[in-house]
């Protein structure tokens, strides 16, 4: 079985923001899958299905995106995964707007979500999938307002374009694994 777990923030007020890209992901997995949303465990919201023969497990942690590391790290031992059986999707600031980039493992550079699934896990050896979106461009100060904004116009369709080629890498490491999704993936 693996697990790819979106992260974001759950409720109608942050749907399709920057810091959503991992909902909007899997949430185009889902849709291209014709998996349904109507499983619930681990205060994370569930989509299932079998690809190539093996049991994937899609989830939406509602714990908000600084607190999904009790979702993630409750999923993961409920359902005894390893931490190769793990692929977490999320949005990065210092990577350019539009860019998707998978590691293996690695640190949370800064993405807090990330942060909390590594304190969780209390290990950062699970696959990871960054969209870029970019730094604001008034400064730091204006973090939080630029991630919990939707992109509109021409930054809109490079974001919904991102998320298309995120689903796909995603798919790409499902199916061939982690080597075969970066070769593919990483510009």
């Amino acid at each position: 079985m693996k697990l790819v777990a979106g992260l974001g923030n759950p409720g109608a007020r942050y749907a399709h923001t920057r810091h959503n890209v991992g909902f909007d992901t899997v949430d185009e997995l889902a849709r291209r899958q014709g998996w349904r949303w109507d499983g619930q465990r681990s205060r994370a919201v569930l989509a299932s299905g079998t690809l190539v023969g093996e049991k994937v497990l899609l989830a939406k942690p509602l714990t908000f995106m600084n607190d999904s590391g009790q979702s993630v790290a409750e999923l993961v031992r409920f359902y005894k995964l390893t931490l190769a059986d793990l692929l977490v999707i999320c949005d990065d600031l210092d990577l350019a707007f539009g860019k998707v980039r998978l590691r293996e493992r690695g640190a949370a550079g800064g993405q807090h979500g990330l942060e909390d699934i590594i304190r969780y896990l209390g290990n950062s050896d699970f696959a990871r999938i960054k969209v870029g979106v970019g730094r604001p461009p008034n400064g730091r100060d204006a973090n939080v307002g630029w991630l919990l904004s939707a992109p509109q116009g021409d930054e809109r369709l490079e974001l919904d374009a991102a998320i298309a080629l995120a689903a796909d890498a995603a798919l790409c490491w499902l199916v061939e694994g982690a080597q075969a999704a970066m070769n593919a993936y990483n510009a």
